[in-house]
C-alpha cells in the first residue's frame, strides 16, 4: 500500500527575507500552527501579509500588535484561539467579505434613498430624545445641545437635526404603523456632509413601543489606529448602520431580516429607536456589531453637535390602520376621542370584553391603568402615548396623542 507523503517545500518569508519550511498540503503540520493568535492579532497580520511569514517574524509581529496597538476588551469578551491552519484560510474570506457590502451614493449598487424618492409614503409623527454625552470620556463637557425632538419629525432636510452625542437615543413613532413590504421598508436620514464622515447608530424597532429588537449590524472597519474626529469611514464596511450615507440620503431597513422574532410584529411597528455608537476602539467606551468586533468611526466630537445626527425617518410601506380603530385579531376597537385633552376621560369600546387598559409613554413606562372601558387623563401631560388594551380576544395596542 502506498501513502501519499506531505509535500514539504521552502519558501522565502516575505516579511524577513530567510528561507524557511513549509508544509502546504498539511498546514497543521506545520512548525507556525502551535503559533496561536488572537482575532485582532489575526486581523493586524492579514492586513499586513498574505501568504505564510516564519515563525520568527510572526512572534515579532504578535508582540508588535500587543505593545502598540492592544486595546483591552470588556470582561465578558472572549477573543477565539486561531492556529495558522485556520490564519491563512480566512485571510482571503476577509477579504472579500469586507468588499460585500453597498458603496456610496452615486456608485452602482448604493442602496441609498433619496429623500425626494416617491418611495417614501410618510415620516416619523413624534419623537422622544435621551441626549449623551459630548464627549463620554470628558462628561465634564456636558450633553449635546443641538436641536430639538421635533427636528427629528417629518421629510428629511426641511427641519434641522437633533444631535443624540456619545451613545444617545432616539424614539421615533409614527402616524400608521410601519409594515414589511417588497424589499426596504423604511429609512434613517443623517447630515453627513460628505461620503466618508460618516457617524453611525444602531437601530431598533418596536411594536408595542416596550420591546426592541435591533437590526444585524456588521462593521469591518479597521480597528488598529482609532478614527479621529474628523477622519474617514468606508461605507462597503457598513451594514444595518444607520449614517451610511450622505446627508439626504436615508440608510434603508428591511423588516423582513427580523421576521420570526418573538415578541415583533413585523407588519405593525410603533417604534424606531436610533442609538448613537459610540465610535472608540478603546475598551472602557467601545461598542461591538453583531459579531463582536469594535465599531471604529469619527470619535471623539466633543461638541454640542457630537454623535449621530438624526434628520428623519421615512416610511415606505405602512398600515392603513390609524390610531383611531384597529382590526387586529378581528377585534374592532373604537377609542374616542384621540385626539384627547388631558384632563378629558378617554372610552374604549371593543368586540370583546375589556379586562385592563394601560396608558404608556414613548419608553413604555406605564402611567395610568384602567380595569374598566374608560380611563381618566387627569394630569397626563401632553404628547404621543400608547394604549395597551387587554381583552379577551388577546392584546392590542393603540396610539394615542394627547395635546
Amino acid at each position: 500500500m502506498s501513502q501519499e507523503k506531505d509535500t514539504i517545500s521552502k519558501s522565502a518569508c516575505p516579511r524577513c527575507d530567510s528561507e524557511f519550511v513549509c508544509n502546504p498540503s498539511n498546514i497543521s503540520a506545520c512548525d507556525c500552527s502551535k503559533i496561536e493568535l488572537s482575532a485582532e492579532e489575526f486581523r493586524f497580520i492579514s492586513s499586513k501579509f498574505t501568504i505564510c511569514v516564519c515563525n520568527t517574524c510572526l512572534k515579532d509581529i504578535k508582540d508588535e500588535y500587543n505593545s502598540n496597538f492592544h486595546y483591552n476588551k470588556p470582561n465578558n469578551f472572549k477573543d477565539r484561539q486561531y492556529s495558522l491552519f485556520l490564519i491563512f484560510s480566512l485571510i482571503s474570506f476577509y477579504s472579500v467579505l469586507a468588499q460585500t457590502f453597498a458603496p456610496s451614493v452615486g456608485i452602482p449598487g448604493s442602496t441609498a434613498v433619496d429623500k425626494d424618492s416617491s418611495v417614501f409614503l410618510n415620516w416619523a409623527s413624534s419623537c422622544t430624545i435621551t441626549r449623551g454625552y459630548q464627549d463620554i470620556s470628558d462628561p465634564s463637557l456636558g450633553f449635546t445641545s443641538v436641536g430639538d425632538s421635533s427636528m427629528a419629525i417629518g421629510k428629511a432636510m426641511e427641519n434641522g437635526v437633533i444631535s443624540l452625542g456619545d451613545g444617545g437615543i432616539a424614539i421615533c413613532s409614527f402616524a400608521h404603523p410601519i409594515t414589511n413590504g417588497p424589499g426596504f421598508d423604511f429609512a434613517v436620514f443623517e447630515n453627513s456632509f460628505d461620503d466618508q464622515f460618516l457617524e453611525l447608530a444602531f437601530v431598533e424597532v418596536s411594536s408595542d413601543g416596550s420591546h426592541f429588537f435591533r437590526f444585524c449590524a456588521t462593521s469591518l472597519s479597521d480597528t488598529m489606529v482609532q478614527t479621529p474626529g474628523f477622519g474617514y469611514t468606508d461605507a462597503t464596511k457598513l451594514n444595518n448602520l444607520a449614517g451610511k450615507y450622505r446627508g439626504g440620503y436615508g440608510t434603508p431597513f428591511d423588516l423582513e431580516e427580523l421576521k420570526g422574532i418573538s415578541g415583533l410584529n413585523i407588519n405593525n411597528i410603533t417604534h424606531v429607536k436610533i442609538i448613537d455608537v459610540v465610535g472608540s476602539i478603546s475598551r472602557p467606551y467601545a461598542t461591538y456589531d453583531a459579531f463582536k468586533h469594535k465599531i471604529n468611526e469619527p470619535w471623539p466630537t466633543p461638541y454640542p453637535s457630537g454623535g449621530f445626527d438624526l434628520d428623519a425617518i421615512g416610511v415606505m410601506h405602512q398600515s392603513t390602520i390609524t390610531g383611531l380603530t384597529s382590526n387586529e385579531n378581528n377585534n374592532k376597537l373604537v377609542i374616542y376621542p384621540n385626539p384627547a385633552t388631558s384632563g378629558s376621560l378617554l372610552h374604549v369600546e371593543s368586540e370583546s370584553t375589556i379586562t385592563n387598559i394601560e396608558l404608556v409613554d414613548s419608553k413604555g413606562t406605564p402611567i395610568l391603568q384602567s380595569q374598566n372601558t374608560s380611563i381618566d387623563l387627569e394630569g397626563v401631560k401632553a404628547g404621543m402615548y400608547l394604549l395597551k388594551i387587554q381583552t379577551e380576544a388577546g392584546m392590542q395596542v393603540s396610539k394615542l396623542l394627547i395635546y
